[in-house]
């Protein structure tokens, strides 16, 4: 028996990294998954996006464990592309128990004032505005269902204000604003909502040229070693990069009975580093 026979996850940005490892984690405890993701890279984002074999992959490796999964490319800054990636996953399965509002894009490394509108709307659309139309569409039909869980990934960037990057700290802090305020609206109707809040992780949003120069100073010819060293100090604990699977262990507990009685908290899965003084 497993911690989630019979329920239904539903994870955006499921095609690579944290979302495929969530979907993995999910379905190894008795879950069928449903997965959205762009499969897009998107234009002010310095790395390469998902792709559709990527989400393909995943559902393969779902179906590996003898899981169902269904997968729709979705960009769920579009409120019609997000109801109808809703819908599929009511139509196939009757139900949403765990939504997994996983997706994000990070980009930046200039000032508040460098920023141009079209960088600034881009994060706050996908990072933001994209959770918000996910628990629009969904949580209608979690409340139908007599309740779920809902994860939503912010990050350390959600309670700390680091220079560079003020589009998307902006929305960090603000997945948490939505993950307080939806817990409040809906602790009465059995549905518990949590943030998880990770630092650096192991997956392609951090294994690239432009992160590898980003956290080695600005050397545009960085290797990935000079990365981990600068990453290693952004934590406590002496790691440079968490798994994602250290994401999904987090991701597990919320979305099963063992966290029954956690609601409107964000969560740091962070090696130490939102404590971490100076």
């Amino acid at each position: 028996m497993g911690k989630l026979d019979g329920k239904v996850a539903l994870i955006t940005g499921g095609a690579r990294g944290q979302g495929r490892s969530h979907a993995r984690t999910l379905a190894a405890e008795g879950a069928d998954i449903v997965i959205g993701d762009a499969c897009v890279t998107f234009p002010n984002v310095p790395y390469s996006g998902s792709t559709e074999a990527d989400l393909q992959e995943t559902a393969k490796l779902v179906e590996e464990m003898d899981r169902r999964c269904l997968v729709r490319q979705t960009d769920v800054t579009k409120a019609d592309q997000t109801r109808d990636l809703v819908d599929a996953a009511i139509s196939e399965f009757g139900k949403i128990d765990i939504l997994v509002i996983n997706h994000g894009i990070f980009a930046g490394g200039v000032p508040t004032w460098e920023l141009d509108e079209a960088q600034w709307d881009e994060q706050i659309d996908v990072n933001l505005k994209g959770v918000w139309l996910t628990c629009k569409y969904a949580v209608p039909h979690m409340i139908d269902n007599g309740g779920g869980s809902i994860i939503m990934t912010s990050s350390m960037a959600g309670v700390k204000g680091f220079t560079g990057f003020t589009h998307y700290v902006a929305a960090k802090h603000g997945v948490i604003g939505i993950t307080r305020a939806l817990a409040n609206e809906t602790a009465s109707l059995g549905i518990r909502v949590n943030a998880i809040c990770p630092t650096a992780v192991n997956t392609d949003m951090m294994n690239n040229q432009w992160a590898y120069s980003l956290f080695a100073g600005g050397d545009p010819n960085a290797t990935r070693e000079q990365m981990l060293v600068g990453t290693e100090g952004l934590n406590a604990q002496p790691v440079a990069l968490i798994e994602a699977q250290d994401l999904s262990n987090m991701v597990l507990f919320l979305a099963s009975d063992d966290s029954r009685y956690i609601t409107g908290l964000a969560h740091p899965v962070d090696a130490g580093s939102t404590n971490k003084f100076p």
